[in-house]
């Protein structure tokens, strides 16, 4: 039996309930976002560069959870480096801000690695 035939033979793991969450709050978190700019976007004076920019790190939210729940490994990865540039945007606002970014980043962190969050990701990997 090659890689890939026992790859794909090995019985995929459940998905954690630590990772339903996760994906689901990213899911909301960037549907909820693009939802309160919608207004923004039916005048066209208002459509600036960082519009733009904000829809598409709020859709980037939406992909990586959705994407997350079906157990691609390359959306962990981007939900990481979301909250990071979370905790960037944070830190240009106030000490506050990048506080309370950074202790959500650690959480997120430790949460999709756990044993059972690797080994689902593992799992989902062709």
């Amino acid at each position: 039996m090659n890689s890939v035939q026992a790859k794909l033979s090995r019985p995929v793991p459940k998905r954690p309930l630590t990772i339903l969450i996760l994906g689901c709050v990213y899911i909301a978190t960037g549907a909820l976002g693009i939802a309160f700019h919608l207004d923004d976007f039916r005048s066209p004076r208002l459509i600036t560069d960082g519009l733009i920019w904000i829809a598409l790190v709020r859709l980037a939210a939406v992909v990586c959870g959705a994407f997350m729940l079906r157990g691609a490994n390359w959306a962990r990865w981007l939900a990481l480096a979301w909250m990071a540039f979370h905790v960037v945007v944070g830190a240009l606002h106030s000490v506050r801000e990048v506080v309370v970014h950074v202790v959500f980043f650690v959480a997120i962190v430790y949460l999709l690695f756990l044993p059972e969050a690797r080994a689902y990701f593992r799992g989902r990997e062709t």
